[in-house]
């Protein structure tokens, strides 16, 4: 009889035990939820309050910029380029003072939200930098709100809207730097619009709509966002690769760089040509004076010497292969697209040849091929671009920006090399062919002009990379104008304007 009613029993045992591991498993999810709901709290109220309290898309922070005056926007001497008004509301409006600039400054819209640097430093320009929880941004802009920060550029709106009118009704870029500082002086996109009409409340969505279905995408930042084949200004980043890990010298020759007859070098079954090599007459160049002539063949040469992984690492150093820390957004340039088994990522010893002298998968931003000049310029060392030179006001952050070096690219005397190597493509016998009006009056010029072939029956982009003076220089520069024609016809005498246009405002050295 014990062991039926044992045995009876054994069923209702079960069912308790089961009863109570459900009720532990229960306890222990709720236990779990409760501690990652405390977890994210924390990290909410506490770790990231700053960043969403700031955010620009934040609803809180969307609804007291309706009411918050944001602080002004300058130039390097101090031409004000963004101010705030109130409408009749008592609400506040964005006012800008030219287009030239709207790429850079963008624009702070009730509808369409912030662009440029409005976005990058909304928090500083409303005011809330340090703000803490959603809380507190509502409590400072109470009866007291804190002064807003304002920003000061070291743009020059002199030479931003020389680089506007000099790009004309073509669509490109220009970018100009004290490649000594990393400042900054011009930023320019063409075509600009109109930031007012986009902050304008009464006229906002009619503006925003008609830019965005513009096929000539007027809202697009080229000289940061645009990403164009270099063509053959990519030479001087080889140039860079080649010296630096010791593949070459300055002095470096070919014997099997083919005389003009032989039309070509075929690497992997892959025929390259060279549209200048022969009319020099030279078989034997070394760098400056395949520099000078722009010769594909000596280039080619010069990346499958120096190999293609060692040539993705130096343009690394340049900031190829990842966003350049910067004010405003960059899209990230490449040598190659990496998806080849060759060492780098190449597919094969051709796609290496064909992008060591601009062509192939290799892309770049005009941004970063100002930085290749500067680079070269400043005796090897990058220094981070900059534009925004300080943060103004009484508010917490007010700070001035100093300028700060990058990289050590390349040693001085490698740099220097290819400093006289560009400036015999200006200023050469042959180079003058090639670059015709780059050369600033009076001042020593250096400097590379590029045509990006693109296939079809369309013009090439025209480009043009340089500095002066040589020996101390005072301004690098870049400029694209998308199918522009050959470098030499169109970009590289808009490039020798704009310079000569600075020595006018800043004094001959």
């Amino acid at each position: 009889m014990i062991v039926h009613r044992t045995a009876a029993r054994e069923p209702e045992r079960r069912r308790s035990r089961s009863i109570g591991a459900n009720v532990f498993r229960t306890g222990i999810a709720i236990a779990c939820a409760f501690s990652v709901l405390a977890l994210g709290a924390g990290w909410w109220q506490v770790v990231d309050a700053q960043r969403l309290s700031t955010a620009p898309d934040n609803p809180a922070v969307i609804a007291v910029a309706r009411r918050a005056i944001r602080g002004p926007i300058v130039d390097r001497n101090d031409a004000w380029l963004a101010r705030s008004d109130r409408d009749a509301n008592g609400e506040a409006t964005r006012v800008y003072r030219d287009d030239a600039v709207s790429h850079v400054v963008g624009y702070a819209s009730r509808r369409y939200g912030t662009a440029g640097l409005e976005r990058t430093y909304n928090a500083e320009l409303l005011g809330l930098a340090g703000s803490g929880t959603f809380g507190q941004v509502f409590d400072k802009f109470g009866q007291e709100p804190e002064k807003p920060l304002g920003l000061k550029l070291s743009l020059d709106l002199r030479l931003q809207r020389a680089a506007v009118q000099g790009l004309g009704s073509d669509k490109g870029a220009v970018v100009m730097l004290d490649p000594t500082t990393g400042e900054i002086l011009a930023l320019a996109s063409t075509p600009t619009y109109d930031a007012g009409a986009v902050a304008d409340p009464d006229t906002s969505a009619a503006a925003f709509d008609a830019l965005a279905d513009d096929p000539a995408k007027p809202l697009l930042p080229r000289a940061t966002l645009g990403r164009y084949v270099p063509g053959s200004l990519f030479k001087i980043v080889t140039g860079i690769a080649g010296l630096d890990s010791g593949a070459i010298t300055p002095e470096t020759t070919y014997a099997q760089q083919p005389p003009a007859e032989q039309k070509g070098l075929v690497v992997d079954g892959f025929r390259i040509r060279d549209g200048h090599h022969p009319q020099t007459g030279e078989t034997e160049l070394d760098l400056y004076g395949a520099t000078e002539v722009s010769c594909n063949i000596w280039y080619a040469l010069t990346g499958l010497q120096t190999g293609g992984q060692r040539l993705v690492d130096e343009a690394g150093e340049l900031g190829f292969g990842a966003p350049i820390p910067f004010d405003l957004p960059t899209a990230i340039s490449q040598v190659t697209g990496g998806g080849g088994s060759a060492p780098g990522g190449f597919a094969d010893d051709a796609e290496l040849a064909s992008a060591s002298f601009g062509q192939g998968e290799t892309f770049v931003t005009p941004l970063q091929m100002a930085l290749v000049a500067s680079t070269v310029a400043n005796d090897g060392v990058l220094m981070k671009p900059h534009v925004v030179t300080a943060l103004t006001g009484d508010g917490p952050g007010a700070r001035t920006i100093a300028p700060e070096p990058w990289h050590q690219v390349l040693p001085a005397q490698d740099a220097q090399a290819l400093q006289r190597a560009m400036q015999q493509a200006v200023e050469g016998r042959l180079g003058r062919q090639f670059t015709a009006g780059a050369k600033v009056p009076g001042i020593p010029t250096a400097g590379k002009s590029g045509t990006a072939e693109l296939g079809g029956s369309g013009e090439p982009h025209s480009w043009f990379i340089g500095f002066a003076p040589v020996e101390q220089p005072r301004i690098a520069i870049a400029v694209i104008v998308e199918r522009g024609g050959r470098g030499g016809e169109r970009a590289a005498p808009l490039a020798g304007d704009l310079m000569e246009r600075y020595f006018q405002l800043y004094g001959n050295p």
